[in-house]
């Protein structure tokens, strides 16, 4: 069963020791196949954005982290509300601290991959956002936050890794403790 509602309010809201607001996103990505002719079939790195709720441009899942979950948890959580996937919450790309442009204040964000493993017909904010799979190119493009960008090159980097690799040939499902611990 998952969740029909997304979470809202600021009650269980996480703030580090300097006040600021935690927010946890997440890249979710997919490997498509394209045949490239002659029997010869590439996988093509794909990453799905999401449009803002107020409509200008788009971005990666992201939102508050809560007191009551991990991490992990709200990436999680974050990546089945925004944008109707589910799948395996990878190791951390990185912490950023930027400023919010609506509130003009710092937060600190936390981006993670997710292995998209499900894409569910209904979520809960398909009514207010838009979800389109793209190239990580065409994604770079039109992601409007610097940080987020800064994360979609960290993960290109980490999945290009020949150790990435190597762990994909052994099995695609296995636990990556192996790939954070070497990068």
């Amino acid at each position: 069963m998952t969740c029909v509602v997304s979470r809202t309010g600021r009650d269980l809201q996480r703030y580090n020791n300097m006040g600021r607001r935690q927010v946890v996103g997440c890249i979710p990505y997919r490997y498509k196949r394209r045949n490239e002719g002659d029997n010869n079939t590439c996988n093509e790195l794909e990453v799905l954005v999401i449009s803002s709720q107020k409509g200008q441009g788009f971005m990666f899942p992201k939102g508050g982290w809560e007191l009551d979950e991990s991490v992990e948890e709200a990436a999680s959580r974050e990546s089945l509300e925004e944008a109707g996937v589910l799948g395996n919450v990878e190791c951390e790309l990185g912490k950023w601290s930027f400023i919010s442009k609506s509130r003009g204040t710092y937060y600190e964000g936390y981006m993670f991959p997710l292995l998209v493993k499900e894409q569910l017909d209904l979520w809960p904010e398909k009514n207010v956002r838009r979800r389109v799979w793209m190239t990580v190119a065409e994604a770079r493009e039109v992601c409007q936050h610097w940080w987020m960008k800064e994360a979609l090159d960290i993960l290109v980097e980490r999945l290009s890794s020949p150790v990435q690799k190597v762990q994909e040939m052994i099995n695609k499902e296995e636990d990556v403790a192996l790939a954070c611990a070497l990068s």
